[in-house]
């Protein structure tokens, strides 16, 4: 019996950290993120001829939620690569108070699309979800973000 015991006692000791380990703990639990951003630059650096594949278009944006303050809550920025003459494939920074939040993805239309949420820190660390993004003015180009977290 106390050999039963030992080798049990001894397989939850082991096994203990690979499980710990490999469980996800997401930072965050479900939530919806409703904000709205402002472009303040967009800067399209061309490889070769204009409007070619592989430019790179970086855009910096000011995030408000103006439910809590009129002032900018934080930032967005943007690392596109153009795929085609319109299909990018980027990564996006949203700064906000409480911390970082990373999405990817690919779009071809700036007026509606839809990226997935790769992680983020402090308050959003190892978030996971989708990030919709919809285009409401073009002069300044002005857009609704929702968060869509699962974890």
């Amino acid at each position: 019996m106390r050999r039963l015991f030992m080798l049990g006692f001894l397989t939850v000791c082991i096994s203990a950290p690979f499980a710990y380990g490999w469980a996800s703990s997401a930072g965050t639990g479900p939530a919806t993120i409703r904000i709205t951003s402002r472009e303040v630059s967009r800067m399209r650096m061309p490889v070769g001829a204009p409007g070619r594949i592989g430019d790179t278009e970086i855009v910096r944006q000011n995030v408000f939620n103006k439910r809590i303050k009129p002032a900018p809550i934080g930032q967005a920025e943007y690392l596109c690569t153009f795929l085609t003459s319109r299909m990018r494939s980027c990564n996006v920074t949203i700064t906000l108070p409480q911390g970082r939040i990373v999405a990817g993805g690919t779009f071809g239309y700036l007026e509606l699309y839809e990226l997935a949420v790769l992680g983020g820190t402090r308050l959003y660390d190892n978030a996971r979800g989708t990030l919709t993004v919809i285009q409401t003015t073009t002069k300044p180009r002005r857009q609704i973000l929702v968060f869509r977290l699962t974890g």
